[in-house]
């Protein structure tokens, strides 16, 4: 595990990612204002169950190719780093959009649960990101799979807090998230900054 403060930094950025909302959190928000908010929190744990598996098949990806070589990993931590810059780049160059009704039908909880998992699952930019972004806080010198294991779960758990509020906070607040046209601008901003400020201090990172 990394020490102490290389932890607690990664606590920190896992927060500022969850709190901006991303795709899953728009999907969240979608579904607590057309379906209610116990939809919004089904369809949470769904997401994050479909991050659990991607947690652990990258896990092991990443295990296999840091026992094959170190030189690889760096590779990777270096690819990671670029790849949160280009997402960063790309969300801030993309137009804003209203298109906050991603979801329409009314569903039961069995069916919002199932979908939460494909469609976080089936997303090929989840997996990239979690290579790309927990090898960053990741020491070579230790297991690297467990570590990778532990620091995934870690972040999906806080997802869960953060999706579920924003589940709660969507429903209550549903007429005014329609009716904003500020927000799809905010999100986009912010998004772009924490993606590139990541990258930015991944590339610059002395080697542990």
């Amino acid at each position: 595990m990394p020490d102490s403060p290389g932890f607690a930094l990664f606590l920190l950025t896992s927060l500022v990612l969850l709190v901006v909302p991303g795709p899953a959190v728009l999907y969240i928000v979608a579904r607590s204002i057309d379906e209610g908010w116990t939809s919004g929190v089904v369809s949470a744990l769904g997401i994050a169950l479909g991050s659990v598996g991607l947690v652990v098949a990258a896990a092991f990806g990443i295990s296999a190719l840091i026992e094959a070589s170190p030189i690889a990993f760096d590779i990777v931590r270096y690819l990671g780093a670029a790849y949160l810059i280009y997402l960063g780049v790309r969300t801030w160059r993309a137009r804003d959009s209203g298109g906050m009704s991603v979801v329409r039908p009314t569903a039961t909880h069995g069916r919002a649960f199932r979908e939460g998992i494909v469609v976080n699952f089936l997303n090929p930019k989840t997996a990239v990101f979690f290579i790309a972004f927990l090898p960053q806080f990741v020491d070579p010198a230790g297991s690297v799979r467990t570590q990778f294991v532990t620091l995934g779960l870690i972040f999906v758990a806080m997802g869960v807090v953060t999706d579920t509020a924003y589940a709660l906070l969507a429903s209550a607040a549903a007429a005014r998230l329609h009716a904003s046209t500020r927000f799809p601008r905010v999100r986009r901003i912010a998004v772009a900054i924490v993606y590139v400020g990541l990258g930015v201090l991944a590339a610059l990172a002395h080697p542990v």
